[in-house]
Formats: C-alpha cells, sequence, structure tokens
C-alpha cells in the first residue's frame, strides 16, 4: 500500500489538475493521482484503512449518540474561460478532508479536517462526539460495502483531459457566436469540469465509495443595434462524459444565448397585474423546485415551517399533476448512486395525482417520521453538515399538448426562461425575474417580453395548475446550484408546459 501525506498528495495532485491548464498533452498514466475510479481509492492514497475507520467511529460515539458517519471527500475542479478572444483565466482546486458527524436525537455535532493523519482524524471524532454525554455506544463491526447503480458513467475521467483538449471547444463556440449575428459585439465562454470522489462509513456498518462527474459549457453574448446593448446567455453540461461536447453541443450553446440576445431587441414589457401565466417546459421547472419543492423537504416539515407540515394524505393540487423527486436520471445534474450519508438513491413520489404522499428524508428526519431515508441527504462538502435537499424535481405530463394550452389564454403571457429569485419556504411566496417569454394574445404566442418579475405563491400556484401538456422536459443546464442553509448543492429540474390560471406579473403599470 502506498500511503501519501496529504501536504504532497496535494502539492503533486494541484499540479496534475493545474496541466489542464497548461496547453500540453500528457500520457493518461500522468494522472494517476487523480484518477480516484478504482474501489479503496482512500485506503491506497491516503491509508484510510477499516480499522482507522472503526476507531474514528468509535471515538464519535464515544459520548453516546445514536449514530455516527465519516465522510472522505477528495474534489478537483477546472476552470478554462474565453473572453475577447483570448483564454483569459485557467485554474484548478483541490478539496480534501473529511467530515465526521455524530446525530443525538435531532441534535448533531460535527468534525471536519483537511488532515487526514489518523490523529487529525480522530480529533475530529472527539469534536463531534461532544454534541452528547452519555454511556459510549459500540459501532458495528465488519463493514459492508454497498453495491450501487451508475448513473453516470464515464468512458474518461476528466482529470485526463488536458487544457488542449478543451480549449477548441471554447474557441468553436466563441467563433460560432460571431458567426451567427452580426450584431454580436462581445462574447465570453467558459467550460467547467469537477471530479468528486466520496467514502461514507457508518457506524451501522454500511461502507460506499462513488465518483461524481460534474461539467457544463457555457457562453454569454453581447449585442448592440442603434446603440442599444442587450445580453443573454446559455449552458449545456450536467453530469456528463466529455464525449457529450459534441460540435452539436458546441452549435447549440452558441446559438441559444446569440438568439437570446438579439430576441431582446425585440422586446416589449407586458402590463401589470393579475392574469394567466403558461410556464413553458425544462427551465421553468425552477419555479417547481424553488416555489414548491423547498417546502417538501423533511426538515423545514418536522420544524413545522413548511405550509405542508400538516398536508401529507391530503391534494394540493389538481388530479393530472405528479410531482416526483429521483436521483437515478443518468446525466443529470441532480443524479446521485448514493446520497452523503451512504443512503442508496431511489426515486420518490412527492405528489402523486394531486395528493401529497411524501417528503423528501434525510436519516435525522426519516428517524423522526419513522420511514425510511428517501437517499436525500446532501452537503456541499466534507465541511458541512447534512440537510435534506432535491436532487432531480420534476412534474410528469398531462393530457393536453402543449398547443391546447396556450390557446387557452385569451390575454397572459409565456414563460421561457427565469432566474433570480426569492422565495420564503415558511409561507412559500416567491418572486422570479423572466429573462424570456411570449405575450399570449387571443391563444396565439405574440411580441417578446422581458424586464419583469412573476410573484406568487408556492401551493397557490400548484393548486392554480388547471392544465398540464403532454411534453415534460427537463432542463439541460449543468450549472445550477441550490442554496440552503448556507450551502450549495448542484440540482436538476423539469416541467410540462403548464397554465397557472392567475398569477402576478410586475409589468408595466397601466
Amino acid at each position: 500500500m502506498r500511503v501519501r501525506t496529504r501536504r504532497s498528495f496535494l502539492k503533486t495532485t494541484a499540479v496534475a489538475a493545474g496541466a489542464t491548464a497548461a496547453a500540453h498533452v500528457l500520457p493518461v498514466g500522468w494522472y494517476r493521482l487523480a484518477y480516484a475510479g478504482e474501489a479503496g481509492y482512500f485506503e491506497s492514497e491516503f491509508g484510510i484503512t477499516d480499522a482507522l475507520c472503526q476507531r474514528a467511529l468509535t471515538a464519535a460515539l464515544a459520548k453516546g449518540g445514536d449514530f455516527a458517519d465519516l465522510y472522505f471527500e477528495h474534489t478537483i475542479s477546472n476552470w478554462t474561460m474565453l473572453e475577447d478572444g483570448k483564454v483569459n483565466r485557467a485554474y484548478a482546486d483541490v478539496e480534501l478532508g473529511v467530515g465526521i458527524r455524530t446525530v443525538k436525537g435531532q441534535q448533531v455535532g460535527y468534525g471536519f479536517t483537511q488532515d487526514l493523519s489518523k490523529e487529525a482524524v480522530l480529533a475530529a471524532a472527539s469534536t463531534a462526539a461532544t454534541i452528547a454525554d452519555g454511556e459510549a455506544r459500540k459501532p458495528a463491526g465488519e463493514f459492508v460495502t454497498l453495491k450501487t447503480d451508475n448513473y453516470y458513467p464515464l468512458k474518461r475521467l476528466l482529470t485526463s483531459v488536458p487544457l488542449d483538449v478543451k480549449l477548441p471547444i471554447v474557441q468553436a463556440v466563441n467563433q460560432k457566436a460571431f458567426e451567427l449575428s452580426p450584431l454580436v459585439v462581445k462574447a465570453s465562454v467558459g467550460f467547467h469540469d469537477q471530479q468528486k470522489r466520496m467514502m461514507v462509513v457508518t457506524s451501522a456498518g454500511a461502507k460506499v465509495e462513488d465518483l461524481l462527474p460534474r461539467n457544463y459549457l457555457w457562453a454569454s453574448v453581447v449585442a448592440e443595434k442603434d446603440g442599444r446593448r442587450e445580453r443573454a446567455g446559455w449552458n449545456l453540461g450536467g453530469r456528463k462524459d466529455f464525449s457529450f461536447y459534441t460540435p452539436e453541443v458546441v452549435n447549440r450553446v452558441a446559438s441559444g444565448a446569440v438568439d437570446r440576445t438579439v430576441k431582446l431587441f425585440d422586446a416589449v414589457q407586458p402590463p401589470a397585474g393579475e392574469m394567466p401565466v403558461v410556464l413553458g417546459p425544462g427551465l421553468t421547472g425552477i419555479l417547481l423546485h424553488e416555489a414548491i419543492g423547498h417546502g417538501m423537504e423533511a426538515d423545514f416539515n418536522r420544524k413545522n415551517i413548511s405550509t405542508y407540515c400538516t398536508m401529507i394524505g391530503k391534494q394540493v393540487a389538481e388530479p393530472f399533476v405528479t410531482i416526483i423527486d429521483d436521483p437515478t436520471n443518468t446525466g443529470m445534474l441532480g443524479a446521485l448512486n448514493v446520497d452523503d450519508e451512504g443512503t442508496i438513491g431511489r426515486k420518490t413520489v412527492l405528489v402523486e395525482n394531486g395528493i401529497l404522499t411524501s417528503y423528501m428524508h434525510d436519516k435525522i428526519s426519516a428517524t423522526h417520521y419513522k420511514l425510511e431515508p428517501t437517499g436525500n441527504g446532501r452537503r456541499q462538502s466534507y465541511q458541512h453538515y447534512i440537510q435534506p435537499r432535491m436532487c432531480n424535481t420534476y412534474m410528469l405530463g398531462g393530457q393536453s399538448t402543449p398547443e391546447e394550452v396556450i390557446k387557452s389564454v385569451k390575454k397572459g403571457i409565456y414563460v421561457k426562461d427565469v432566474s433570480n429569485g426569492q422565495v420564503k419556504i415558511g409561507e412559500g411566496d416567491f418572486a422570479f425575474y423572466v429573462s424570456q417569454g411570449r405575450m399570449i394574445e387571443d391563444g396565439k404566442l405574440t411580441a417578446p417580453i422581458k424586464d419583469m418579475n412573476i410573484m406568487g405563491n408556492g401551493p397557490k400556484m400548484l393548486r392554480n395548475t388547471t392544465m398540464v401538456a403532454n411534453d415534460p422536459k427537463m432542463s439541460e443546464s449543468g450549472a445550477g446550484w441550490c442554496g440552503k442553509g448556507g450551502q450549495r448543492v448542484p440540482v436538476g429540474f423539469g416541467l410540462p408546459t403548464c397554465l397557472v390560471k392567475s398569477m402576478t406579473v410586475g409589468g408595466v403599470k397601466a
């Protein structure tokens, strides 16, 4: 067994990661330390043996506690960015450490360290143990390695892709953006890739390892017409293999950014007031995520914060509405083989035929409700504690066609893209900026719109969803983050075309 100290490992690994920021082709074997694909990675590279894990868990339970777990992480992230036709930034980041949690009832003791030596790991475990004050508990004996499916298979590990393989892709997006329209005066293009290796070991005797990729290609475009400038952007990605970034994807990223920018020159502000709103498929699923999904995370309900805390088994939407959270969507940004506390990922039906059937649980909330965890225990990194979080949250399609949904509206707006949302979890009140959309007049899409907000209440919006089309679509973005409790995690979301019979539109006052 070849064990490295954290300092020597990070020095070598940072060079390996940083090599993607140098225009050289290096043999794949040179990236051995970033490879992280084989079982037993943390043992072979850092000496994290089962015996050390047993000692750490024993220390974490030395003052009692219901259970404890260890979360080891090694993450390599790379950014390559081009502006004004030149690569102006290319850099790498490495995270390495362990977080140790002790749970007593609904209280959590937590310790973490960047130093994976035996002394540092045991000290972090002793810190976590201080949440309890009772007789010591013993962790389970021999660990059982959990078997998982793989919802983000890789043909090539991302850390083996050097800059001079990524750079032509970024340059091609930049070139395509200027070719698509003479109005384009500036383009910013970037590629981000991340490879996270994690291992969870629990006092119940479970052990599981995973390798999580994440990447996206993005473009932001500025166009000018008659002395006026507009800006918009677009990105594609997820938990993808590098082979995803084909010439077709290059064209889609460039054309998505340019089309969205150029349309803004013809956009108008809609009238303000209460009116029907049609949510287009895919990206508008962020409203479902923010305005409704957070209220179905179990910690908000356990603490009686969410409006859904007494609604299990009750009708919260029309019978044609079914909402799901699912980490098993292959390649999606919120895909997980296993969550961050060692629960195998599985699909959870939150609302079925209009009835609220489940919350999203981590182990603490599942114990509170006397249920099994749903695989939604997530954290930003080893430095952060577990929270119930969404993975890929979406609504199933209905019976109507998108054309029928739009035709049913005499006067309203069609929302294509939204951004910059704010939500009050308890009340469910929200406001979102509409970055792309159209007016609906006499059942037809007319003028593009911009510079407006839509406001409402999540539970009310769900009840007011009166038509659902048969075109469900997941957002294809790879750049999305969800913030909660000071932490960010990648998530996916989706929606079919939906009619909300009444929402507040903050446009031009009459």
